[in-house]
């Protein structure tokens, strides 16, 4: 498994949206806009039961990220790898996730029947750019 280097974990700290890729069940990519969690290297994203998210990693856990710098389009970090679906954490982390993106204490979009799922990414590759060496 590929790990982060502290400049990169840094980077991921910010809230800066990511751009995940899932494979359909034909193997077409499916790309959507996600927010992005780093913890002690492990890379994560949320999403909920029945979204397309995942079905396609249930189906096929291979999967993209990418996150670029707002403000400067040659600094970003992607990683490829493996998607892995949990319900450990994942309501409290969709509650740190709109803190970090909305400022919000609390998700303010949950449904009472909707379950939060997080999905950790077990990273064969990163690669990255605009990180002094």
């Amino acid at each position: 498994m590929a790990t982060l280097t502290d400049a990169q974990q840094q980077f991921l700290d910010n809230p800066y949206v990511g751009v995940v890729t899932t494979l359909r069940e034909d193997g077409s990519p499916h790309s959507t806009i996600v927010w992005v969690e780093q913890q002690d290297g492990e890379i994560s994203f949320n999403t909920a039961t029945g979204r397309a998210k995942e079905r396609h990693i249930a189906n096929d856990g291979r999967l993209s990220l990418v996150v670029v710098d707002p403000q400067n389009a040659y600094q970003w970090v992607s990683l490829t790898g493996h998607g892995e679906l949990t319900r450990e954490d994942a309501d409290p982390q969709i509650d740190r996730l709109a803190k970090k993106y909305l400022g919000q204490d609390e998700y303010p979009w949950r449904k009472p029947e909707e379950e939060r799922l997080k999905v950790r990414i077990r990273a064969d590759k990163i690669d990255s750019a605009g990180f002094d060496a």
